[in-house]
């Protein structure tokens, strides 16, 4: 994935990046719950497996859809006007409406073994979509002559996320959860390795993650550093959600744990594991 966009202006070049880190949210929070589902039926898991399927089905209906539609209602159109993205944006649409068929196939399999394999492949089409939407629709936008990606995309919080980002909600769900990464420590809880995602976009998927993980539910993160950056700007956007941590100290790896509270302040813990 192309980490700089040529744009116009500065204004679109900021629109623009303000569009691919709310993808890159989407992504990581579009990967826990697909793999908590996997998780839940691999272990059959019944009542585990429909709570992760109905709020998988839910988010969708709420975030990714919602965003894929105002797509079509400003970015899609402009691109399409112009002779390089006429045929892109005909494909993407496409992708669109697959998309959606598999959040209905989600929904509506008749038993888990059938849901799973259905949040599989909707996990991997919309990494496929949003890298093309990343770097091929909004390239060609920012560096049209005429199209301020700005002005498209301005008051839109479906495709530039919301101002606020909330904790998750105290009263929804259950406490175990997976990650696009797959794996799990010995707490039970999934692994992200963010080694694997690109630097530009690491800590908005990090983030969409991390806002998907409800109370007493938590996740491993294993980063190339020791993640200092990261964890105070865990501490400034959720002041008393997350007990960090650390299970490896480098120095090739860093291992550490995010506990979600109930209702305790985030505790940074230093003893190692």
């Amino acid at each position: 994935m192309s980490e700089l966009v040529i744009a116009s202006s500065e204004a679109d070049a900021k629109a623009a990046d303000a569009v691919r880190q709310h993808h890159a949210e989407l992504a990581g929070a579009l990967s826990l719950r697909t793999e908590e589902l996997v998780a839940a039926a691999a272990r059959h898991d019944t009542p585990a497996a429909e709570l992760a399927r109905r709020d998988l089905v839910d988010w969708c209906d709420r975030e990714l859809i919602p965003h894929a539609r105002a797509e079509e209602q400003s970015m899609y159109p402009a691109a399409q006007g112009t002779v390089e993205g006429r045929l892109l944006v005909e494909a993407m649409l496409g992708e669109h409406e697959v998309i959606a068929r598999l959040v209905r196939g989600v929904a509506d399999a008749a038993d888990l073994v059938r849901a799973a394999p259905s949040a599989t492949a909707l996990h991997t089409v919309f990494d496929s979509h949003l890298a093309k939407e990343n770097d091929l629709v909004l390239p060609l936008l920012a560096a049209t002559p005429g199209i301020s990606v700005a002005e498209l995309l301005g008051g839109l919080h479906e495709l530039l996320g919301h101002a606020e980002h909330p904790a998750p909600d105290v009263g929804a769900g259950c406490s175990g959860h997976g990650c696009a990464c797959g794996g799990a420590d010995d707490q039970g809880y999934p692994e992200l390795d963010a080694r694997s995602i690109p630097h530009s976009i690491r800590h908005a998927t990090i983030f969409g993650a991390m806002e998907s993980v409800r109370p007493g539910g938590g996740l491993v993160l294993v980063a190339p550093h020791d993640p200092l950056p990261l964890l105070e700007q865990v501490s400034r956007r959720w002041p008393g959600a997350f007990t960090v941590q650390y299970l490896e100290r480098g120095p090739e790896t860093w291992r550490l744990s995010f506990l979600r509270n109930v209702d305790k302040g985030v505790v940074h813990d230093e003893s190692g594991a």
